[in-house]
């Protein structure tokens, strides 16, 4: 059994690699015409944890078809799909694929079953460190509608570039069953892990008008909230923009445990970095909201992150310069950004002393009052405990102290809600 200790050691030289593959944009040039409606961020494959479960990473997937639901935030009359080996150790061969209406748990909507060509073929290749889109497929969908991605790899897929923390069921079956619309294959193995897929892009009739990223952590990514029920912050924010009839998706772009200024094998590439490929290159940006700093910060100056590596400490300053980076890049890209403050910590084991929370509240202070970010959402005062202003609100509290469950992650959503819309 891999240590994350060794996994760390081991993927160094991936991450590496892959930062350099980040720094640019997908294979296929976002189109003035596509919007992105659904995204996930990924990293390097590692083993399971206790906190996310098992997951399938390492071994990646021979001869076996891994189906994988989706939520989207907009709808379209056609839909295509990214897919990524930005991590992978060697050349992606996908055998092929296809995308569908969700039925329930791992079956399709009957009918709704269409094969994915890229560049006209049925099956692809992705180089290591690079990514792929599909061609488009005409697939009628409406926003919160769910689709199924069913990928089959005959061959080795070599370990897998993912998303841990997916708070979502993915299916595993050995053979092909790309185009079975029944779940019966499916039903032996699970993981609640993102494999290869990165983003899922509509266009046509009826579709948005423009996206939102949401850019963070664990808070964005949505740990705490109920797993299969999408409602991480960014999801209910969506469900806001429907009912209003806001002709915005949104797009989730968080990672759990990432850092602004540190990479790491287990939580990403540091989000300076990452911000690019994450945030600015999805299809159809308008706005990008920032909630990022409080792994630098809680975890600063140990010297080994949950396994993970070294985490070096840092000040009030260097963070805000990569606040202001952050800054900088999405307004060189014509976007829009918006900054949230860092939620409390107190009560989270290990990252509270005096002196860091110097550090989260001089951060927090640039935030509120520099100006430099396009809006502000204040979180740490909407979601702190009234009679202890550095500890997170027992209401909002999932219960280590910093994640937040479904009610915080519904705050967050209306604050945001709020600062987009009015």
């Amino acid at each position: 059994m891999f240590s994350r200790k060794h996994v760390a050691s081991l993927l160094g030289a991936v991450l590496t690699a892959g930062a350099v593959a980040a720094a640019g944009p997908p294979a296929a040039a976002a189109s003035d015409r596509w919007f992105a409606a659904w995204a996930t961020s990924v990293h390097a494959p590692i083993p399971g944890n206790q906190f996310d479960g098992p997951n399938w990473s390492l071994e990646g997937f021979t001869d076996q078809s891994v189906r994988q639901v989706v939520r989207v935030s907009a709808g379209g009359s056609e839909v295509r799909i990214r897919l990524s080996n930005a991590y992978g150790s060697g050349p992606l061969r996908l055998t092929g694929a296809t995308v569908a209406q969700a039925g329930t748990g791992a079956g399709l909507k009957p009918g709704t079953v269409r094969p994915l060509r890229f560049g006209g073929d049925g099956s692809t290749v992705i180089p290591a460190g690079r990514s792929a889109v599909s061609d488009p497929v005409r697939l009628r969908v409406s926003a919160l509608d769910s689709l199924t991605i069913t990928l089959y790899f005959k061959g080795p897929s070599g370990p897998a570039t993912f998303h841990q923390d997916g708070l979502t069921t993915t299916y595993r079956a050995a053979g092909d069953h790309r185009r079975d619309e029944g779940s019966a294959a499916f039903g032996g193995e699970t993981s609640h892990s993102r494999y290869f897929i990165t983003g899922v892009d509509v266009t046509g009739a009826g579709g948005p008008a423009g996206t939102v990223v949401a850019f963070g952590d664990s808070i964005t990514d949505g740990h705490g909230s109920t797993a299969g029920a999408d409602n991480r912050y960014p999801d209910q924010l969506a469900e806001r923009l429907v009912r209003s009839h806001r002709r915005l998706s949104v797009v989730n772009a968080g990672i759990g445990g990432n850092k602004l200024l540190a990479d790491s094998p287990c939580y990403g590439e540091r989000a300076v970095t990452r911000f690019s490929r994450d945030a600015l290159s999805q299809p159809g940006v308008r706005t990008v909201v920032v909630l990022e700093g409080v792994n630098d910060i809680g975890a600063g100056g140990y010297p080994d992150y949950f396994g993970c590596g070294a985490s070096p400490e840092v000040t009030g300053p260097d963070l805000i310069a990569a606040h202001r980076q952050l800054i900088r890049s999405a307004h060189r890209a014509g976007v829009r950004v918006v900054g949230a403050t860092i939620t409390p910590m107190k009560n989270f084991t290990g990252y509270y002393s005096a002196d860091k929370e110097r550090v989260r509240d001089q951060l927090n202070d640039w935030i509120r009052t520099s100006g430099e970010y396009d809006a502000v959402v204040d979180l740490d005062r909407m979601l702190s405990d009234p009679q202890d202003p550095d500890a997170l609100a027992a209401r909002y509290d999932f219960g280590d102290g910093l994640h937040l469950n479904d009610a915080g992650a519904d705050r967050i959503a209306d604050a945001i809600f709020r600062a987009l819309c009015c």
